[in-house]
């Protein structure tokens, strides 16, 4: 029962604070919409950076599971996965409950770079890169490392455009320009003749 309470607590807090903001969502809101006691979250939460922190570990869980599943399931080469990131980028800016992405919010609002929030923001980064650095390093290209971290901030790009500029069809361009990219890793390098 204490798990099922835990569990409620982080995800209430989860769909607050991406509707919200992390500091415009007080504890109390959080305890009134999970119906739990004040002593209920501190049973298990020391602080509101705490439960902040378990709503990140819970959102970097879910979404990279979501995401991974998402792009295998449309394409078999990883050729095709690195271009099927910028589809599944697509389907999750379509949804009515995007509100852009929450480790980018919390690094905005816990700016200190040694912050544990803001470290964990940029761990979910780190991930989500080193998944890009999987599908680029088997297809051969000769700097997969570089094509990732390419890849990755025509991601992140498109997620602020979408999120910020209202653009829906970042995530359309943001796929374009991969193509381009992988098609200029992929390429050859002819020999120097004598």
């Amino acid at each position: 029962m204490a798990s099922g309470k835990r569990d409620q607590l982080i995800d209430t807090a989860l769909d607050l604070f991406c509707q919200n903001g992390f500091h415009a969502t007080g504890i109390d809101k959080i305890l009134e919409k999970a119906g739990v006691a004040r002593m209920t979250l501190y049973n298990h939460f020391k602080s509101k950076d705490e439960l902040i922190l378990a709503t990140l570990r819970r959102r970097d869980e879910k979404f990279r599971n979501w995401f991974m599943r998402s792009v295998e399931r449309r394409a078999a080469s990883p050729q095709e996965r690195l271009l099927a990131v910028y589809d599944t980028l697509q389907d999750w800016f379509s949804d009515a409950a995007f509100s852009g992405c929450m480790f980018i919010n919390a690094s905005a609002e816990f700016g200190a770079p040694d912050d544990p929030i803001h470290l964990a923001s940029a761990e979910h980064k780190v991930l989500v890169l080193k998944y890009l650095r999987e599908l680029a390093t088997a297809i051969g290209v000769r700097h997969p490392d570089e094509l990732a971290d390419e890849l990755m901030l025509l991601m992140e790009g498109a997620i602020v455009m979408c999120y910020v500029a209202g653009d829906p069809g970042a995530a359309s361009r943001a796929r374009s320009a991969a193509e381009k990219l992988i098609r200029s890793h992929l390429k050859i390098e002819a020999p120097i003749a004598d």
